[in-house]
């Protein structure tokens, strides 16, 4: 199956697609230098595939690209940069415990 990740800022979500249906999102608000990500669905009919991990990794990657400051008050994305200690610093320092992060 083939994943794609993109960004439709007319949207404010990422969205992934298998196979070139879309398959889920990730919707955000920015806003100057930050991202917030207010919530992760993925279509019953895709899950248990991976596909919301791959999500996240991708928008976390597109901020640190673009050196966006992420908000994860998803808890989806919350919960998965828990589990990715890696992505902890685009979360800011100020803000880390406010996301039990």
């Amino acid at each position: 199956m083939a994943h794609l990740v993109t960004d439709n800022p007319g949207k404010s979500r990422f969205e992934i697609h298998e196979d070139g249906e879309l398959a889920g999102f990730a919707e955000y608000h920015r806003s100057g230098d930050e991202i917030a990500f207010i919530h992760t669905e993925i279509d019953p009919r895709f899950e248990g595939r991976g596909l919301a991990g791959g999500l996240a990794r991708a928008a976390l990657d597109t901020a640190r690209e673009q050196a966006l400051s992420v908000l994860p008050y998803c808890p989806f994305i919350r919960g998965w940069i828990t589990k990715h200690p890696e992505y902890t610093d685009l979360v800011p320092e100020s803000h880390r415990a406010r996301f039990g992060l």
